[in-house]
């Protein structure tokens, strides 16, 4: 339990931060605050949307090129690139096209219940659609081994999809286990059909309920032992029990994944945070993040990757300490920053620049 504060230094501190709120709420804080723009790296320009095809109950894919069909950036497998949607929202998405194709990009969108994101992509993007797009950026990048499984989890298959074509031209030893509700919502079934064996569809709608773990690896390895390197992208559970059953079976094998879904927090504790712009006070409970949070009271609040890589959800801290849990910002950024999507408050409350 913390030490009491002397009477006379909790006045003052109560103070003060009353002093944060009332100067952050008023007209001169634009003028005089810090902005904080998000750091843009790399590539960054206005594609239009030369293609866009339903392949999948629920999923669109794009296909992006410059509008006068100059060449674009090269890029590798596991690569994403950030898109600017028409409202202003940002997301990210993975590359799932040819890596040789130089005047074209492909991303793919599964309409989600609940993701203002998505459900934009599939009304109002469509070919002719504008967009800007900044990347490509590589957080999941492809070694070179001898063999590979490869597991995807619906919508995870965009990451995997150009690391199979390279294990292919490789010559390597190679299996896709590719995982879904039921087949018509599975994405790119077709376009991996010519690859026969080597890819193993598995519904949940055709074995009545999500595989095990270790079913996921029987069907991957099909008798044989687990390859050098697994890469799975997925739900954070499949992810996790996937990793457990390897460490139990296969622990010399490297395992690697992507989520597209924001990692569930673990060891929080409730807090407050306090919104010194607005006056608005937001309740954080201990297995939510402070990103969530602050989404019911601010909807619009800018973020992106929910990972703690992107930078989008930099918020400034005007009082309080910070459990920083990203690798993103510098020291010197933490002593004013943090980003909502993983950090949270170190002790009861924190008050927020918005």
């Amino acid at each position: 339990m913390p030490a009491a504060l002397d009477p006379g230094l909790d006045a003052l501190l109560a103070g003060y931060r009353g002093y944060l709120r009332l100067f952050a709420g008023s007209r001169l804080a634009p003028a005089l605050s810090r902005p904080r723009p998000v750091r843009r790296t790399g590539f960054e320009t206005e594609l239009v949307v030369d293609r866009r095809e339903e392949i999948a109950d629920g999923v669109v894919a794009l296909t992006l090129a410059r509008p006068d069909g100059a060449a674009l950036p090269e890029w590798t497998p596991g690569a994403h690139v950030d898109v600017v949607l028409p409202s202003g929202a940002q997301r990210q998405y993975s590359l799932c096209g040819d890596t040789a194709d130089p005047a074209r990009w492909r991303i793919a969108v599964r309409r989600v219940d609940g993701s203002g994101g998505s459900h934009e992509v599939h009304a109002d993007v469509h070919a002719g659609t504008r967009l800007t797009v900044r990347g490509p950026r590589n957080a999941f990048p492809m070694a070179t081994e001898t063999g590979y499984l490869f597991v995807a989890g619906g919508i995870g298959i965009t990451p995997l999809l150009p690391m199979v074509a390279r294990a292919d031209a490789l010559g390597a030893d190679w299996r896709l286990v590719q995982l879904g509700r039921d087949t018509a919502s599975t994405p790119f079934t077709g376009e991996l059909a010519r690859h026969d064996e080597r890819v193993v569809l598995r519904t949940d709608a055709g074995h009545g309920g999500p595989p095990t773990a270790a079913e996921v690896l029987e069907l991957g390895t099909a008798g044989r032992p687990v390859p050098p390197a697994v890469y799975l992208c997925g739900p954070p559970a499949l992810a996790d029990a996937v990793r457990t059953e390897l460490a139990a079976t296969a622990p010399a094998t490297r395992f690697h994944s992507e989520r597209f879904s924001a990692p569930p927090v673990r060891g929080g504790r409730p807090f407050r945070a306090e919104l010194a712009r607005t006056g608005r006070t937001v309740e954080v409970a201990a297995d939510e993040s402070l990103l969530t949070a602050l989404r019911r009271e601010l909807p619009g609040i800018a973020y992106s990757c929910r990972q703690g890589f992107c930078g989008t959800c930099r918020v400034g801290v005007l009082d309080g300490g910070v459990d920083h849990r990203d690798t993103l910002l510098t020291p010197a950024e933490r002593d004013e920053e943090m980003l909502v999507c993983l950090s949270r408050a170190r002790d009861a409350s924190l008050v927020l620049d918005l």
